[in-house]
């Protein structure tokens, strides 16, 4: 059986990156999406263990020196990190796993597993990208402003990343998201089939 692969999904809070992932799992089948623990308060809507799994900081340092993060950082005064047990546990299994991280986060998962397929997900522009977190309404100006800021510098990162998606249509970002994923798969099906035929000769 073919161990799983491992795709790296990053964007700015407020470029649709949630909304487009959900499109896209609907037309996977065998795949795990990994939920990150966090310190900040769950929003409007958010289930524990289905967003994030939403700890103290106490708790979650405790996760860091006990070594049970993939990877974590520190986003606008809350820590965010990706428990590794169940990250190896399904690629073992032939699953393949699906990681929702800031760029921080990409980067040291990048450092540990560079075979990992990274995909930025960034909007049309920034004036579109404040707009939608206006229409949110979740948090104030000031809060905004930081992510605006946040989100420029994420922004210049993006060509770090394997692949770039702009979300100005949620359906054709989500198309495009499952393009790239079977382009990849493809090509792990044909490199083991080159290595299967090399055995025999």
């Amino acid at each position: 059986m073919n161990k799983g692969k491992i795709f790296i999904i990053s964007g700015p809070s407020g470029c649709g990156k949630s909304t487009v992932l959900g499109i896209l799992l609907k037309k996977l089948d065998r795949y795990f999406f990994s939920i990150s623990a966090t310190t900040r308060a769950p929003r409007p809507g958010e289930t524990e263990g289905k967003e994030y799994y939403f700890i103290s900081p106490k708790k979650f340092l405790s996760m860091i020196d006990n070594n049970e993060f993939l990877e974590y950082t520190q986003y606008i005064g809350n820590y965010y990190g990706t428990p590794i047990l169940p990250i190896y546990e399904h690629i073992d299994a032939g699953y393949d796993v699906f990681l929702d991280v800031e760029v921080e986060g990409h980067k040291n998962i990048k450092k540990k597993i560079p075979e990992a397929i990274s995909i930025f997900i960034a909007p049309p522009s920034i004036e579109v990208l404040a707009e939608r977190l206006r229409k949110r309404s979740t948090e104030t100006e000031d809060k905004i402003l930081r992510r605006l800021e946040t989100a420029e510098k994420e922004m210049a990162l993006a060509d770090t990343y394997d692949y770039i998606v702009i979300n100005d249509n949620r359906e054709v970002a989500a198309n495009e998201l499952f393009a790239i994923i079977m382009n990849e798969k493809a090509k792990q099906c044909t490199v083991n089939r080159v290595g299967k035929e090399d055995n025999t000769l």
